[in-house]
């Protein structure tokens, strides 16, 4: 190294070991404090730097963290209902044209029992009631004139009857006949007749028809070609036969079809009633069962039908 380097170099270290002895004790301890005036600025950006930080520190939730609900409802998942596979509800059943309102079935009455019913009667406004003991006596009859009213009207007398021994099982029947004689409509129900005692009146019953024909509609019902076909529906009494017949105004039966029902459960049913007739005739269509104990009808339905040849 040459003799003029060195002198500048011992120089220069000469020069900082005097600029280090200048400087102040104090300059070394602390920071250099800021002006007053800008105090709350240093307080605003040290909360921001602090709050950058945390952040900084948090995870963050990213798209592939977002909760997705996994049973969102789709059209899939809808119940609609298909009209093919719906079933078509049945017309609802009529109320009957005969209904007894007291006594309700099974009761213990006494003599004179009471009798309230609703009534539709026939051409004839004729209703005949009679009540027969369970050996098939007849205990009374009595027959009323009903005036004749769409809706039905309210009859209520009281029937007289003597019983051999302390209760025996009874039965009553209501009937209406139209203009021809034909019965229109027959309804039985079984009571408990007491020598002695107090009456015990059940509800009233179902007051719905028994019976009802879809097919053919209840006016206006038209057959041709010596076929009528029946659909509709039954609540039978019991499982004796069911007779579909086809009755004239002279009281001759044209057509015929018995209808064997399995139980006691209302039912659907369909068929066809042939017939024979050489003119336009307005007949009678009757559905009817025979009562399981005695001898005659329990129960009998019937709407007008013209018969063509």
């Amino acid at each position: 190294m040459k003799p003029k380097t060195l002198l500048h170099i011992s120089l220069l270290a000469s020069l900082l070991g005097l600029l280090s002895a200048c400087v102040p004790p104090s300059a070394d301890t602390g920071p250099t404090p800021f002006p007053p005036e800008h105090f709350p600025t240093v307080v605003v950006l040290t909360g921001q730097a602090a709050m950058a930080t945390n952040l900084a520190g948090t995870p963050s939730l990213t798209p592939t963290q977002t909760l997705t609900p996994t049973l969102t409802p789709t059209p899939t998942d809808t119940l609609t209902p298909i009209p093919t596979n719906s079933p078509t509800p049945s017309p609802s059943a009529p109320i009957a044209q005969i209904r007894i309102q007291v006594p309700g079935p099974m009761s213990k009455v006494t003599s004179p029992m009471l009798l309230r019913m609703q009534v539709v009667s026939g051409g004839s406004e004729l209703v005949q009631v009679d009540l027969q003991g369970e050996d098939g006596r007849l205990l009374a009859r009595k027959l009323e004139r009903v005036p004749s009213w769409p809706g039905g009207y309210y009859v209520s007398f009281k029937i007289p009857f003597e019983v051999r021994t302390a209760a025996e099982v009874g039965l009553i029947t209501i009937s209406t006949k139209d203009d021809f004689g034909r019965i229109q409509a027959q309804l039985g129900m079984r009571v408990l007749m007491l020598s002695v005692g107090t009456d015990e009146i059940t509800p009233e019953g179902d007051s719905s028809e028994r019976a009802v024909f879809y097919t053919p509609p209840k006016e206006d019902a038209v057959a041709m070609d010596g076929v009528v076909t029946v659909e509709g529906r039954f609540l039978p009494y019991n499982d004796q036969l069911v007779i579909l017949e086809l009755i004239t105004p002279e009281g001759r039966a044209v057509g015929l079809r018995v209808l064997d029902f399995i139980g006691t459960d209302e039912q659907i049913f369909s068929t066809t009633i042939p017939y024979k007739v050489s003119e336009p005739t307005q007949a009678q269509l009757v559905l009817h069962q025979d009562d399981d104990r005695l001898d005659g009808l329990i129960y009998l339905y019937s709407q007008e039908i013209l018969l063509n040849p």
